[in-house]
């Protein structure tokens, strides 16, 4: 009998950035860890000495230039961990939808990818009331078969959703 392996997705998310929300980033991790493999680019610790020993350069130019080329392999690995996933998942929490979040929903997008999408904040962020996040955003993500949702949950049950229908078609 043969062994259905679990869908990838890619976690897209601001998360890693501050200290305060890493934990929750864990969670959603572990989470969704049953149902599908996670791929996280937060994961991706390659640079950090380098970040350290950048900051510490007193040549503005040398700093620019060793950052833009990390900053390149950075957006490259993100573009390869995007595309060797089967499914995107998106954190759409803050005052606006995290720039290099949005730009990754609309690549899965048009990679034909499906994206979904979860959003614990309770301020308003569409652009009306027809729109729980910007509406480009919340569009690409139905369109894509996927969703918007408000808790860990019930993100956990559309991982289950997908990890099943991937199960099936393969």
């Amino acid at each position: 009998m043969r062994v259905a392996r679990k869908p990838s997705v890619y976690l897209a998310s601001p998360l890693g950035f501050a200290t305060s929300t890493r934990e929750f980033m864990s969670e959603i991790v572990r989470a969704l860890g049953d149902a599908v493999h996670v791929n996280n680019p937060w994961d991706d610790h390659r640079f950090d000495d380098d970040f350290a020993k950048i900051a510490k350069l007193e040549s503005y130019r040398e700093r620019f230039n060793r950052l833009h080329a990390i900053n390149h392999q950075l957006g490259q690995g993100n573009e390869e961990r995007i595309r060797a996933c089967n499914a995107l998942i998106a954190v759409l929490d803050g005052v606006d939808v995290d720039s290099g979040t949005a730009a990754e929903i609309g690549f899965a997008y048009a990679l034909d990818m499906r994206v979904y999408g979860i959003r614990t904040d309770f301020r308003l962020a569409g652009d009306n009331l027809g729109s729980i996040v910007n509406l480009q955003v919340q569009y690409f993500i139905e369109q894509s078969g996927g969703r918007v949702v408000e808790t860990v949950p019930d993100l956990l049950e559309c991982a289950m959703e997908f990890a099943q229908e991937h199960a099936k078609a393969s």
